[in-house]
Parts: structure tokens; C-alpha cells; sequence
């Protein structure tokens, strides 16, 4: 399995391709994904930074009655991925994540 990788290593080297060049193109900081299922909100969040971030959710219910929802901040670490959800009591008009 560790053939392969070194195989395009050395393949790329020979033709002058620069391999570094692809891998520093990731992300530099943590990034989430929100999605909303039925009156719940979800945020994915990875974090590929050697740097500790605290990702907050929020969420917007969409009914003036139902309280809007700013969940506690949760430490993203190094290379982890957290998952953070709430949710409304009805619908859900809006969901996002803030990082500090």
C-alpha cells in the first residue's frame, strides 16, 4: 500500500511536477458543514491547523415563539473533527458556525 504514493512521488519528480505544491493547498484553518434534518441543526467541523480553535453553533428557529439557539463553544484540537447539533422545537430558518 505504501508503493503507490511513493511510485507518484517518483513519477512526478521525473516529469518536474511539484508534489508539495498540491499538499499545501488545503485548508489552513478549521472548516465546518452545516445541514439541517427535520427541526435539527448539525455542524462537521475539522480543524487542520497545529492551533486549538472553539467552534460555536447558532441557530435561527423559524417561529417567532421558538427560542433561537447559540450553543457553547466547543475546542476543535488538531486534526479533529468535532460534531456539534441543537435543535428548534419547530423549523429551523438558518444555521452557522462561528470560530474563535
Amino acid at each position: 500500500m505504501l508503493r503507490i504514493p511513493a511510485l507518484l512521488l517518483l513519477t512526478g519528480a521525473a516529469c518536474g511536477v511539484t508534489v508539495q505544491a498540491a499538499w499545501a493547498a488545503g485548508p489552513e484553518q478549521t472548516e465546518c458543514r452545516t445541514s439541517v434534518k427535520g427541526s435539527e441543526g448539525i455542524a462537521i467541523c475539522f480543524n487542520p491547523d497545529p492551533d486549538i480553535d472553539h467552534a460555536q453553533l447558532h441557530m435561527e428557529c423559524r417561529r417567532w415563539w421558538d427560542p433561537d439557539v447559540d450553543g457553547r463553544p466547543v475546542a476543535v484540537g488538531p486534526a479533529e473533527t468535532v460534531t456539534l447539533s441543537d435543535r428548534c422545537w419547530k423549523e429551523i430558518q438558518s444555521v452557522w458556525v462561528t470560530l474563535r
